[in-house]
C-alpha cells in the first residue's frame, strides 16, 4: 500500500513539469578533442577512443588550471554573498562559463529565517550549525542557463559526449570553489550533493584532497542507469532509444559514473542516503551501490528514507533527510 501510495505520488509530481523536450541523439563529436584518428573512423569509435584515453588519467581530466580570479560580492540583504569566477572548461554559451557561488555563514541573527526546503533552506540549516555553506550553481543551471533553454537540458541529455564534458565542468568548477575556500582559510571541507549533485560530488571528492567528508542524497552507481530507467530523464531516455544501447552507454559514460571511483574515496567520511520508493533513482541501483561500498571494504554509512524521490522534498521528508545530513556533516566537519 505504502509503495503505490508513492509511486503515485512521484509520477504526480514529475509531471507538473511541463517543459521537457525530446532532444535528437548526437555522438558529440564537437564537445571532444580531435584525436588522430584515419578518416572514416565511425563516431562511435571515436567517442570509444576519447573515453579509454579519459579513464587512463582521470586525475587530469577532472583537475582544473590554478586560478586567482574570483571576485566576492557584498552581501544583499540577506547577508548572503555571491562569489563568481571563470569555469577552467570553456562551453559554446558565455552564460554557462561563470560560475556562481551563494556563501551563506553562520549567524545567529539567521536562525529564525532558516527553512529546510530547497538548497539555499539545507544551506541555512548547515549555517544554523556551524558551518559556512557555498552553494554552487551547476552548469546550464539559474543564471548559467542560456536563452535558448527552458530547463538544464545539456548537462544530460541524449548527446553523448556533451553529456560528459559538461558534468566534468561541474566537477571542475566545484574544484576551483573549494581551492577559494582552503585559500580563506577552510580546513575542513565537506561537500554535499542531491539526485544528479550526489553523482558529481562523488567524483569530485574522488579528485579532490581537500574533501574530508561527502554526503550523497539520492544514489546510484552508474550514470547510464538512471537516465535508461528513471522518470525524470524519459525525455533523454525517448532520444537515446534506437541509436543506443544501455550496455553500451554504460560503457560511454564511464568517466561520470561513481562505481569506477570508489576506491578512491576509501580514506573520507561519507554518507549514502536513498529514498525507499524513488522511481527517479531506483533502490536497486542504490543498493547496488551501497553493497560495492561493502564489498569493497571502503568506510560509509547509510540512511534509508520512507518516501519517494520528489516527495524527499516535501513535508515531513524534507525535514528529516535535512537532519540526517546536516548531523553528518556537523559531526565529521564541527571541531567541539
Amino acid at each position: 500500500m505504502l509503495q503505490a501510495f508513492f509511486h503515485a505520488w512521484e509520477r504526480q509530481l514529475a509531471s507538473v513539469s511541463k517543459d521537457r523536450v525530446v532532444r535528437p541523439f548526437e555522438w558529440g563529436l564537437d564537445w571532444i578533442p580531435a584525436n588522430g584518428l584515419p578518416p572514416g573512423t565511425l563516431p562511435e569509435q571515436v567517442v570509444d577512443r576519447w573515453v579509454d584515453h579519459v579513464m587512463e588519467d582521470t586525475d587530469g581530466f577532472f583537475t582544473p588550471e590554478p586560478t586567482d580570479a574570483y571576485r566576492l560580492s557584498g552581501a544583499g540583504a540577506d547577508g548572503d554573498r555571491i562569489l563568481s569566477f571563470q569555469s577552467a572548461f570553456t562551453t559554446p554559451h558565455p552564460e554557462n562559463n561563470t560560475v556562481y557561488c551563494r556563501l551563506i555563514s553562520p549567524s545567529p541573527k539567521k536562525q529564525t529565517r532558516a527553512d529546510a526546503g530547497g538548497h539555499v533552506g539545507l544551506c541555512r540549516l548547515l549555517a544554523m550549525n556551524g558551518m559556512t555553506a557555498l552553494r554552487l550553481s551547476l552548469p546550464y543551471h539559474d543564471q548559467r542557463m542560456p536563452p535558448e533553454l527552458q530547463r538544464a537540458d545539456y548537462i544530460v541529455s541524449a548527446n553523448v559526449a556533451r553529456t560528459v564534458q559538461v558534468c566534468r565542468q561541474a566537477v571542475l568548477d566545484a574544484r576551483r570553489a573549494i581551492a577559494w575556500l582552503s585559500q580563506q582559510g577552510f580546513e575542513r571541507i565537506g561537500i554535499l550533493g542531491t539526485s544528479l549533485g550526489s553523482c558529481l560530488s562523488l567524483l569530485t571528492t574522488a579528485h579532490e584532497p581537500l574533501i574530508a567528508a561527502q554526503a550523497l542524497n539520492h544514489i546510484s552507481p552508474f550514470f547510464a542507469d538512471v537516465v535508461w530507467r528513471g522518470i525524470s530523464t524519459r525525455h533523454v531516455r525517448d532520444g537515446l532509444d534506437g541509436n543506443i544501447d544501455l550496455e553500451r552507454l554504460r560503457t560511454l559514460w564511464k568517466p561520470i559514473s561513481p562505481h569506477w571511483y570508489l576506491d578512491r574515496v576509501r580514506d573520507r567520511q561519507t554518507l549514502l542516503v536513498y529514498a525507499r520508493y524513488d522511481l527517479t533513482f531506483p533502490p536497486d541501483l542504490s543498493e547496488d551501490l551501497v553493497r560495492d561500498f561493502q564489498a569493497r571494504g571502503v568506510p560509509h554509512e547509510v540512511a534509508v528514507l520512507r518516501c519517494g524521490h520528489y516527495s524527499t522534498g516535501k513535508t515531513p521528508f524534507k525535514f528529516v533527510d535535512g537532519w540526517i545530513l546536516t548531523r553528518f556533516l556537523k559531526r565529521n566537519l564541527v571541531i567541539g
